[in-house]
């Protein structure tokens, strides 16, 4: 170990869940005598945030582990449920900290969150010093023969694999840096504060394990499924995906491992699963470096003339996309599963997206919030990118004359109905071929299916055909008034 440059160092923990394979940590340890540990429930977050919300369960619950892990070694996780930029400066100036270790951040309140806190630590005569934990590249990693960022997937995924070598997958021997950490003092208390005292109800929990613990049963277990991932991955009622948007969200798992683990899998496996799999690593890092280089996509569309079209602000159809209410059972079960468990399968994410935004005409951005506040999984990048692709707003995204048929993706991924009657459980007596569409049954078969068509289940509150119509004219008008403007630029 080289020596050290600091006496003392404090390790803030945010999207990086864990003591292993984490790259400040390390590096904090690599760099100090002394360190501590710290956790901000950051109420410029969490304060708008509804009392039921089984995020902040999961992270307090993860962060459990790592205060055992710290008081075994004579120490404790310092939390506390404060505004982050106060708190971080306050607790560095407690702890006589010289510099402050985290890992990068991409999203835009969090780089400007982190420019105040760099700033206020400076001002005192100490560091914020950044590493980058969260994707294998970032940034200005990978960019186009012209050293500009991509903007479309395809040829990103290909630089991304050509520059990958075992460096960038290589694991941080963080586990090390235990040895490094130091008694709190007597003035600074550690330990967790209450899911009460912060206005949240513990027992509103995700029936996801957490912490590290969990996500390794999850990669475990995904061990023996990874070679069939797609063959399985679209079906919502089969045991497909790996389940670790959570860990990986809240980085409970290290990307490092679980990219390592797919690469190695590529090399040896035969099958397309784990190729699949690593390319859903590699969009997550395309949406990443997207978000950092184009903050603007926060609220505006990637391509600037699709901020022109006029979307149907229908609130009555809006609130029945949310409530699983539309007619249409694929959607309506979805949107139900996401509402009770705060999980949707991603073939449903699109499903659903395309109906918000091409059958009902709503903006995405309706869409993508309502996600934000219910998805266990949510991140800025990887949500906001989702919405523009299914929107065709977005970079790389679907073209906007490609439209779901709702009942056909309900055909063609649960033919059974199995997920369906899951949700819709008034619908479970209909035969399979028509459980997708009800409202073209007969009245007398419903009836004998024990279905009351609009009393029991609504009727379609969109014609798709006439939907799809109507969204095609509403992307030409845009198209045509970009077009006339170029050309009078011309």
């Amino acid at each position: 170990m080289p020596s050290e440059q600091f006496d003392c160092g404090l390790v803030w923990l945010r999207r990086d869940l864990r003591l292993s394979d984490h790259a400040a940590l390390y590096h904090a340890a690599q760099q100090c005598r002394r360190l501590f540990v710290a956790f901000i429930f950051d109420r410029d977050i969490l304060d708008s945030l509804p009392r039921q919300d089984r995020r902040v369960v999961f992270i307090w619950e993860s962060l459990a582990p790592v205060d055992a892990a710290l008081r075994e070694r004579g120490s404790a996780l310092i939390a506390r449920h404060a505004r982050a930029c106060e708190a971080i400066p306050m607790l560095a100036r407690e702890l006589g900290a010289d510099a402050v270790f985290t890992n990068h951040d991409y999203e835009p309140q969090a780089i400007a969150r982190d420019a105040a806190v760099a700033q206020t630590l400076r001002s005192e005569g100490r560091q914020l010093i950044t590493s980058k934990d969260q994707v294998i590249f970032e940034r200005d990693e990978v960019l186009t023969g012209a050293s500009k960022p991509f903007s479309v997937f395809t040829p990103y995924k290909n630089a991304w694999l050509k520059k990958l070598d075992a460096y960038q997958l290589k694991a941080y021997p963080s586990e090390r840096a235990l040895d490094r950490v130091a008694p709190l003092p007597a003035a600074v208390a550690g330990g967790l504060p209450s899911m009460d005292s912060m206005g949240f109800d513990a027992e509103f929990r995700m029936s996801l394990a957490p912490g590290e613990a969990g996500a390794r049963a999850l990669v475990d277990e995904f061990r023996d499924r990874i070679s069939q991932y797609h063959d399985t991955r679209d079906f919502p009622a089969v045991k497909g995906p790996s389940y670790l948007s959570v860990h990986l969200r809240f980085g409970t798992v290290s990307i490092r491992e679980l990219a390592r683990f797919a690469w190695q899998r590529v090399q040896t496996d035969s099958t397309e699963g784990a190729s699949r799999w690593l390319a859903e690593l590699i969009w997550r890092d395309f949406y990443h470096q997207i978000l950092f280089h184009h903050p603007r996509v926060v609220t505006q569309s990637f391509k600037p003339e699709y901020d022109r079209i006029v979307w149907d602000a229908d609130e009555a159809k809006f609130a029945a996309w949310c409530e699983g209410r539309t007619g249409f059972p694929l959607v309506d079960a979805a949107m139900l599963q996401l509402n009770t468990s705060g999980y949707m399968h991603n073939r449903l994410r699109m499903v659903v997206a395309s109906f918000l935004t091409k059958d009902l005409g709503i903006d995405w951005r309706w869409g993508e919030r309502y996600f934000a506040e219910k998805l266990n999984d949510f991140d800025l990048a990887a949500n906001n990118g989702g919405w523009q692709w299914a929107a065709s707003t977005g970079c790389d995204a679907q073209p906007y004359f490609r439209i779901f048929n709702p009942f056909s993706q309900s055909e063609k991924f649960d033919a059974q109905g199995r997920f369906i009657r899951r949700y819709l459980p008034q619908l479970a007596r209909l035969p399979d071929k028509n459980i997708h569409a009800p409202h073209l049954m007969e009245p007398m078969l419903l009836r004998a299916a024990g279905v009351n068509l609009g009393v029991d289940y609504p009727r379609p509150i969109v014609d798709h055909d006439v939907a799809r119509k109507k969204t095609l004219e509403r992307f030409a008008v845009v198209k045509a008034a970009s077009g006339m403007e170029a050309a009078s630029e011309a």
